[in-house]
């Protein structure tokens, strides 16, 4: 953890109180990852998932699971239980905010009928409640709901919105004056960081393993200032 940037996002349960303060130390903001739409195995909590909250797999990771989003749902509050659980341990952690992962359930086949209304209302629930913690959150996923969830997060994560030509999605928080960040990871920065700049969107290019193996950011990324 030794780039010049002015932010990290980082695994929430993988890394502890220490690594966050030694982020902090460096001045580097510490974005929590936390998954908030899917079960993934192996995570501390997992065991706290009711069957009638898991759904059908998500396609290319094995094991994983979407889960059941609709407040109407019989799980609904035993959900946001669990979630607000894991943002607590963001909080306590010493995080400055929270990333939650796969927050548009009702764009695949989740396995049960969530609506674009369901994801919007679970949606703004986790920004609502990450901010009640006193964390920023910032919005992943969910692209078309943007100009109804904007006001509610505090800036975006898109993954490779060049390759998926979806970009200019993300306008409105550019135009809200709030972090829009791109991480892509096929081609070279020379296919995208000018497009990226252009659009006041920071970017760069990753390994897809997100192991530290390749980071290129784009000019706009200025990193650590103070």
């Amino acid at each position: 953890n030794t780039k010049n940037v002015g932010a990290y996002d980082i695994d929430g349960w993988g890394n502890d109180a220490a690594e966050v303060a030694a982020l902090h130390a460096r001045g580097i903001k510490v974005v929590c990852y936390m998954d908030a739409g899917t079960y993934e195995p192996g995570r501390p909590d997992s065991g706290s998932f009711p069957a009638a909250l898991k759904g059908s797999a998500v396609q290319g990771w094995p094991g994983e699971i979407w889960l059941d989003v609709r407040p109407s749902g019989p799980s609904y509050a035993t959900l946001q239980s669990i979630m607000l659980a894991r943002f607590t341990v963001c909080r306590d952690k010493g995080f400055d905010a929270v990333e939650p992962d796969n927050i548009d359930s009702y764009q695949n086949s989740p396995g049960f009928s969530t609506s674009a209304p369901d994801q919007l209302a679970y949606n703004e629930w986790i920004a609502t409640t990450v901010h009640g913690l006193g964390l920023a959150v910032f919005q992943k996923n969910d692209l078309g709901q943007i100009p109804t969830l904007e006001p509610y997060f505090d800036g975006i994560l898109d993954e490779q919105c060049n390759e998926y030509s979806e970009c200019g999605a993300l306008a409105p928080y550019v135009a809200a004056h709030k972090p829009a960040w791109d991480a892509e990871y096929t081609g070279t920065t020379a296919s995208f960081c000018a497009a990226d700049v252009s659009a006041k969107i920071a970017g760069a290019l990753f390994s897809i393993d997100l192991n530290g193996s390749l980071f290129q950011p784009c000019a706009n990324d200025i990193g650590v200032t103070n």
